[in-house]
């Protein structure tokens, strides 16, 4: 490995360190965007059923804040439960702002890195390129140089690449994920504002 790097170049080290945050921002954004960790199956039917036993208790709310974002939105939704249907459907889409601007973290680095790699690989592919343009010299090609400039436009090349893929991948596979929360986490949250108005049991 440390001879790959040797023979690509300082053009790798910025490909190793975007590596390196696309690795952890996969990793933390695979641990938070887990269905059962943002919107969990069981909340709305315990939401509903501790609405109908207590009402909308100062203690309903404050464990609903502080149990997911699913939990979030709940929780600003009983807190406007004495208002209208529109007040109480307002509150939940600005809460729902919020939660989406959170579940989108990270998400917006990680496609920069997804679209920055190649070009990093590209600056190490003209680097080669002024190596082996530098081996020429008036008495002959210098072998060594000629060598090491190939191996720089090769090797960064290929590592952009092999970043950008997977970081791509994963972009567009959490997008979709947090997508997909998102409509499930509105359908709910419309579902407990229609159980509170009455409209459905």
């Amino acid at each position: 490995m440390f001879a790959i790097i040797e023979a690509a170049g300082w053009p790798i080290w910025p490909l190793i360190l975007a590596s390196v945050v696309a690795v952890a921002i996969i990793i933390e954004r695979a641990y938070s965007l887990r269905t059962q960790e943002v919107a969990p199956s069981n909340l709305l039917s315990e939401t509903i059923k501790t609405y109908r036993e207590r009402g909308a208790t100062p203690e309903l709310t404050a464990s609903l804040a502080e149990d997911s974002p699913l939990g979030r939105i709940f929780s600003t939704a009983l807190k406007n439960a004495h208002n209208s249907r529109e007040v109480m459907k307002e509150s939940i889409e600005e809460s729902g702002r919020a939660v989406t601007h959170e579940l989108d973290r990270f998400l917006t680095s990680l496609g920069t890195i997804a679209s920055m790699a190649p070009l990093l690989g590209l600056f190490g592919t003209v680097i080669g390129m002024i190596e082996i343009f530098g081996s020429q010299t008036s008495t002959g090609t210098n072998p060594g140089q000629l060598a090491h400039g190939i191996s720089i436009a090769l090797y960064n090349t290929a590592f952009g690449l092999i970043v950008a893929i997977p970081a791509m991948i994963f972009y567009r596979f959490f997008r979709a994920k947090v997508e997909s929360l998102v409509v499930d986490m509105e359908q709910q949250a419309i579902k407990l504002v229609e159980i509170v108005h009455g409209d459905r049991k």
